[in-house]
């Protein structure tokens, strides 16, 4: 029998290229994603919407679809992306399975007061009982968060 050669596609130039100048929070809400948006819309002024952008992980045979809400600042290229990290018992990224939602920053720089400032505006909202920074590093399985 001949020998067959397996081509396996390299996505750590995409993945990388994709994080970069990004800044990424981790939320612990355990409210629903569109009632968590409802929230940062009114108490922060953004205007995150549901979009066509969903991710698609196959995991055991079966299908996890994870809602991507996204905002687009208007004066500039900073987008805001809002992910749900859970569905259906599986997880977007399983090594931060305590977190609900990951609030992905890119296309622009968002300096460190910027950053303290949303973290303070997320915290204020009475259904969060987490908000963190995660070092894009520390993220074992970013390439899920690409689309």
């Amino acid at each position: 029998m001949a020998e067959r050669n397996k081509l396996v596609l390299d996505t750590r130039e995409l993945t990388e290229g994709f994080f970069e100048d990004t800044r990424l929070l981790g939320i612990m809400a355990p409210i629903k994603d569109y009632q968590f948006c409802w929230h940062l819309n009114n108490s922060i002024g953004l205007d995150f919407r549901i979009n066509d952008i969903e991710i698609k992980l196959v995991k055991k045979r079966r299908d996890y679809f994870f809602a991507v809400y996204e905002y687009r600042v208007p004066t500039g290229s900073l987008e805001h992306y809002i992910y749900n990290n859970q569905f259906d018992g599986e997880y977007l990224l399983p090594e931060f399975k305590h977190l609900d939602f990951l609030w992905l920053m890119k296309g622009d720089e968002v300096n460190d007061d910027t950053m303290q400032q949303t973290i303070q505006v997320i915290r204020s909202i009475n259904t969060v009982q987490l908000v963190a920074e995660l070092p894009t590093e520390q993220i074992k399985n970013k390439e899920n968060l690409v689309f």
